[in-house]
């Protein structure tokens, strides 16, 4: 079957280069820019929204500096706004007949101040084992070898800035075989903040805790920067300082959650011995986070990216994942004799059955109960 897959890497950029791609950047934002003002303006005046055939006519008087940086950056922040104005008047139409109640999401303009952003690119893209040809910037070297897949279709590519590290992510079109369906034991996987993942077959995944464990100097790196000059050169230091911190700590977490997705799913290529099924608890993350004594620790873990991510692994090697509702008392029934009892706090990490005296963690009590429910 044909699949679309995105794969991630760094760039190894020379001076040249990265001016080059803080050109095309700067261009995608301009655009972006310019293309949601142009928006604001007709739709106030109730005429049809603009397009990139005004933008490229621009190009030719006013705007010659385009030259310099391939089409497709600015064209691709056109699409991207249009996307944006898509999905806002869906959820607004959605809001109206009363089946969301989240944010609109109305575009903003963008800030070169809140990070350097990044474009996409189309057209002639070739991977190479250890470097990769973009238009407009050339062959430009990777920092792993052998990741991007080289005889796959290649859709597009898009560059981007973190913490003074440059990304490629190049999306694909592969064939891959349709997956064997997994035939091994049903599991159960309970989320916590304690620990991770607790599974009904005795693995125990430990919670890294990136931004606790990370929080004093977060704290410290983020005290200095406010307190320098603005403008100054001191500023920008601490400026990078500070977006390499958060940026280690989003990559702990992303490591973390890859690492036991793929433990969950892909652990073996035998059918026999991957999971048949995967039992999850259908958790309201949204209304969770508005806990403020918990917010920041259940926003730490990252539970909707595990669900995600179990998802698509387990799409790609034949297991379901079926969800239990929010409301099923997993943690409050004893896995033994099926008695719930009502009253059960948080801070009770021990579940003690009163009817048959059964003694077990908390965790593992609700990960037996939600692998019987599948």
């Amino acid at each position: 079957m044909k699949m679309t897959r995105g794969y991630r890497t760094e760039l190894d950029l020379n001076n040249a280069q990265k001016t080059t791609c803080l050109q095309h950047a700067g261009a995608a934002r301009w655009a972006y820019n310019w293309g949601l003002k142009r928006y604001q303006e007709e739709y106030q005046a109730g005429r049809k929204t603009p397009n990139a055939k005004e933008l490229n006519a621009l190009k030719q008087t006013k705007l010659s500096w385009m030259y310099e940086v391939s089409k497709c950056a600015p064209q691709e922040a056109l699409r991207n706004l249009e996307k944006a104005f898509k999905n806002f008047f869906g959820k607004t139409k959605l809001k109206k007949q009363g089946k969301y109640r989240g944010k609109l999401g109305y575009p903003r303009f963008k800030s070169k101040k809140k990070g350097i952003g990044s474009f996409r690119l189309t057209g002639t893209i070739h991977v190479f084992e250890d470097r990769i040809q973009l238009p407009r910037i050339g062959i430009v070297q990777l920092h792993e070898r052998g990741y991007l897949p080289t005889a796959a279709k290649i859709l597009s590519a898009t560059v981007s800035e973190q913490a003074g590290r440059w990304f490629v992510s190049v999306q694909v079109e592969e064939s891959i075989p349709e997956p064997q369906e997994a035939t091994g034991t049903v599991i159960g996987v309970d989320l916590g903040v304690k620990a991770l993942a607790t599974v009904s077959n005795g693995i125990t995944i430990a919670n890294p805790k990136a931004l606790r464990s990370n929080l004093k100097k977060l704290r410290r790196a983020s005290r200095q920067h406010s307190r320098k000059q603005k403008g100054s050169k001191n500023r920008t230091k601490a400026t990078r300082k500070l977006a390499r911190l958060h940026a280690h700590i989003a990559n702990i977490r992303k490591d973390t959650l890859h690492k036991a997705t793929s433990q969950l799913v892909m652990k073996t290529k035998s059918p026999n011995k991957k999971p048949s099924v995967i039992v999850l608890e259908d958790l309201n993350v949204s209304g969770m986070l508005k806990n403020r004594h918990l917010s920041r620790a259940i926003a730490d873990v990252g539970f909707y990216e595990f669900r995600r991510q179990i998802e698509y692994k387990a799409q790609q090697s034949g297991v379901q994942v079926k969800f239990v509702s929010r409301w099923e008392p997993s943690s409050k029934t004893c896995s033994s004799c099926k008695v719930v009892r009502e009253e059960l706090d948080v801070s009770e990490r021990v579940f003690v059955c009163h009817v048959c005296g059964l003694v077990i963690d908390r965790d593992l009590n609700a990960s037996y109960n939600l692998a019987d429910l599948a």
